[in-house]
């Protein structure tokens, strides 16, 4: 097993590519890891945060006629973009999934989907296997149990696979505030995703947007 450590072990969005697994009803409605809504949540966020940087995504299904569609949320940040069906369990083992990865040229791949211990495990393993430097994004995953969870995880770092959060990504992503455009619209996937931190965000704008009280008015 290589260690990630130093610089160029950090991810970074113009080396990245984000594949999103089986967000479908069926999936879900099994998900005891995570609490479901949340699921949704951070996967939104994740894939919001992939195109504020620019990061090609792929999307795909597995058997969508019986297992439902991606979940709309997800959709409606890439509207108009092909949702790869299969057949497969294994997402690398789909041809068609792999030759829209490789033609972006980029070798970090960052993979999130449900189940963890299935359709997460069997590609982010055989991936690693060939030569990927392998991302995934826990908190946008999900499995049947919380021990389904955890050992996918512990299989996975034994395999090379690196582990991380949706919100830890964006951060890595976004690396320096300086860059202002990228961070205008991470700041947003912020506010819509991040809860606390975005409320805060939200009255800290509010703050210094109000005008100071004049003396003797309190409050």
């Amino acid at each position: 097993m290589t260690f990630r450590n130093g610089l160029n072990s950090l991810l970074r969005p113009e080396d990245s590519v984000l594949v999103l697994i089986d967000h479908q009803p069926y999936q879900l409605a099994n998900v005891n890891s995570h609490e479901p809504t949340m699921v949704v949540n951070n996967t939104v966020g994740l894939a919001k945060a992939a195109k504020a940087f620019d990061v090609p995504t792929i999307l795909t299904t597995v058997i969508a006629e019986r297992g439902g569609n991606l979940f709309p949320q997800i959709a409606e940040v890439f509207p108009g973009k092909e949702i790869i069906d299969r057949t497969l369990i294994n997402t690398w083992q789909d041809q068609k999934v792999v030759d829209v990865v490789k033609a972006t040229g980029r070798k970090q791949l960052i993979i999130a989907g449900l189940w963890t211990e299935v359709c997460v495990a069997m590609p982010a393993i055989q991936a690693a296997g060939e030569g990927w430097d392998v991302t995934v994004i826990t908190d946008a995953s999900g499995a049947v149990s919380v021990e389904a969870h955890q050992v996918a995880i512990q299989r996975m770092i034994a395999a090379g696979v690196n582990m991380m959060t949706w919100l830890a990504l964006a951060a890595e992503w976004q690396r320096d505030w300086a860059r202002a455009e990228q961070a205008a619209r991470i700041t947003d996937v912020i506010v819509q995703h991040v809860g606390g931190s975005g409320i805060a965000y939200l009255w800290e704008q509010q703050l210094l947007n109000t005008p100071a009280p004049k003396a003797g008015t309190g409050m």
